[in-house]
């Protein structure tokens, strides 16, 4: 799997709930709100302040060594 910008939160979960850890780690700390995981990746770090390119590159980092 390769995540992308238009991904929401519930469907990168659902394939690896491992991937809390970074959202947890950009205080998103709701994950279990539905609103939350109906988010795409790319509103979520808008919303945080965080860089969406550098998220997106730790997450394909981490599922890349599962």
């Amino acid at each position: 799997m390769k995540v992308t910008k238009d991904m929401t939160i519930g469907s990168i979960l659902e394939a690896d709930e491992g991937t809390a850890q970074f959202f947890l780690g950009m205080g998103m700390h709701c994950l279990g709100c539905p609103s939350a995981r109906s988010e795409s990746i790319e509103q979520a770090c808008m919303v945080h302040g965080v860089d969406c390119d550098d998220l997106i590159e730790e997450i394909n980092n981490y599922l890349a060594t599962k």
